[in-house]
């Protein structure tokens, strides 16, 4: 069994759907002191369309698509992306922690723990347009309230004109897996074959459970998918 570090996902179609299973983003911005200050946010993520399927072969690298969140129209927050627009957007999934002694009885380098990491920088922007508004809080009605049981908003209304909207546009998207499990591409098990060269062609396995057979024996087990 080969546990690789971590590599990165460029489809953009499993970005999307990842960002927006997510319920918290967490935005950071300079203060007036020149300190980070990070805060955790509802989000929602909207593609632009007119774009492939994987963000290694897009033509138009300046566009990844935006990051909305609707705010409180006052705060330390936004008055730090009023005078510095420059901001970094974070979203994480994580999906266990292995013990070293999975993997060796005594040797504490050897645990690890398995996620998914989005890690953007780009510029936030406070949105004024009142469309645009409107098309950003249903955006995260839909995410968060998949039920309905509401409304759609409308630019006219009072609640779009007195809320704040965030706007993040990315200018870099990486998102990384920590921990992944590869096996051979004509094995009879993981350790056997020719292995992969590419990422992309390995079968797609989500960790279900880990056992402890003895002090110095494990197994994992793996839904593909």
């Amino acid at each position: 069994m080969k546990l690789v570090p971590k590599f990165e996902i460029k489809s953009k179609a499993k970005i999307i759907q990842f960002l927006n299973k997510q319920p918290v983003g967490r935005i950071g911005a300079i203060d007036e002191r020149g300190y980070p200050q990070i805060i955790p946010m509802n989000f929602v993520f909207v593609e632009d369309k007119g774009r492939s399927g994987n963000l290694e072969n897009d033509v138009d690298k300046t566009n990844l698509g935006t990051v909305y969140m609707h705010s409180h129209p006052f705060g330390e927050k936004i008055e730090n992306i009023k005078r510095n627009s420059k901001v970094g957007f974070e979203v994480d999934m994580h999906i266990c922690f292995l013990p070293s002694y999975y993997f060796h009885p005594a040797d504490a380098s050897q645990a690890d723990t398995l996620y998914i990491s989005v890690v953007m920088k780009g510029n936030a922007f406070i949105v004024t347009d009142l469309e645009e508004k409107a098309k950003a809080l249903n955006a995260l009605m839909i995410k968060y309230q998949k039920e309905g049981g509401y409304a759609p908003l409308t630019s006219n209304m009072a609640t779009v004109r007195e809320v704040a909207v965030i706007k993040v546009v990315p200018d870099e998207m990486i998102v990384m897996v920590s921990s992944v499990v590869i096996g051979g591409r004509d094995a009879k098990t993981l350790v056997e074959g020719r292995g992969f060269s590419k990422i992309s062609s390995t079968k797609k396995m989500k960790l279900s459970r880990v056992e402890r057979q003895t002090s110095n024996e494990v197994v994992l087990y793996y839904q593909l998918f």
